[in-house]
């Protein structure tokens, strides 16, 4: 039995990364947020703590001396890391840090989920695991800082950058942008998404598969685990009112500029998946068969 450590288990991700080695029976799963477990369940442990209290992460890490930790807690609101630094930092690069540390001391793999939003958009094709980040917000900065920090303090991990990851969630979670387009679709309200800004969605599922790969292999580095379809954001919603027959005239296609964000985002920040393929025989489903569950 492969001793695994999910932090963050209460997250989007962390939860399905969580339910789906559950299912296994091959794996000793301990589940770790800051908050009760959302949706207890059979099949693994579920530990209470604060990724950014460092002694009690330690503890634990040496307790369980897991063979794996799987990161997926993060600040991972672009607009509140830009007004935020100092809170964006302790949970992004600081925490993950002593992560890593716990993990070189017990002598663990780690595996730690990262974004696209290390990258700044201006490169016109997909970005591979070795372009070179330049965020152009703080979330990415201090992303690609947590990146760095992994790659410094532990011998054996897998950086695993993700885009838009989207799926059915569970009470209590935040939504995704797919699940917003069709909520606010479903209830007959207009809703403005950008057409100039391309990314490739993540089917959640996809993430859990990916992770669980690299779980059983030894390699270091970074690993692009997200779909394989480059879409606008407007692209994306068309395709959910299309999938779930609503109205697409209430989507309001605008450019960067007219959307006025307060935090800058990347135009362009699709990625390449090719070495996942290659190396892990990582197969991602397509946007409608990843919305099917959303149904």
């Amino acid at each position: 039995m492969m001793k695994t450590l999910i932090i963050g288990a209460n997250g989007f991700t962390g939860r399905r990364i969580l339910q789906s080695l559950s299912r296994q029976g091959i794996y000793e799963l301990t589940g770790c947020s800051l908050h009760e477990d959302i949706l207890p369940g059979n099949n693994y442990r579920f530990v209470q703590a604060d990724m950014n209290n460092h002694s009690a992460i330690d503890r634990l890490i040496a307790e369980i001396r897991p063979d794996v930790v799987i990161n997926g807690s993060a600040l991972s609101v672009p607009d509140y890391c830009e007004s935020h630094h100092e809170e964006a930092y302790a949970a992004n690069v600081l925490a993950v840090e002593n992560i890593a540390r716990c993990c070189e001391k017990a002598g663990s793999r780690f595996i730690h989920l990262s974004t696209d939003f290390v990258f700044d958009g201006k490169k016109a094709e997909l970005y591979t695991e070795t372009d070179t980040p330049a965020p152009v917000n703080y979330y990415g900065i201090s992303k690609y800082q947590g990146e760095q920090a992994v790659a410094a303090n532990c011998s054996n991990y897998a950086n695993v950058r993700v885009v838009v990851v989207y799926g059915k969630a569970l009470p209590g979670q935040h939504g995704n942008i797919l699940q917003l387009v069709k909520n606010r679709l479903q209830a007959g309200q207009e809703i403005r998404v950008v057409s100039d800004q391309y990314r490739t969605p993540t089917w959640v599922q996809d993430i859990a598969d990916g992770v669980e790969k690299l779980m059983h292999i030894s390699q270091n580095g970074i690993w692009h685990i997200c779909g394989d379809e480059c879409l606008s954001i407007a692209d994306i919603a068309y395709r959910v009112a299309d999938y779930f027959k609503l109205d697409r005239s209430l989507i309001v296609p605008v450019t960067t500029e007219e959307m006025n964000e307060a935090t800058p985002r990347p135009r362009f920040s699709g990625l390449s998946i090719e070495k996942a393929k290659r190396i892990l025989g990582y197969a991602p489903h397509s946007l409608e068969e990843g919305m099917a569950e959303m149904k």
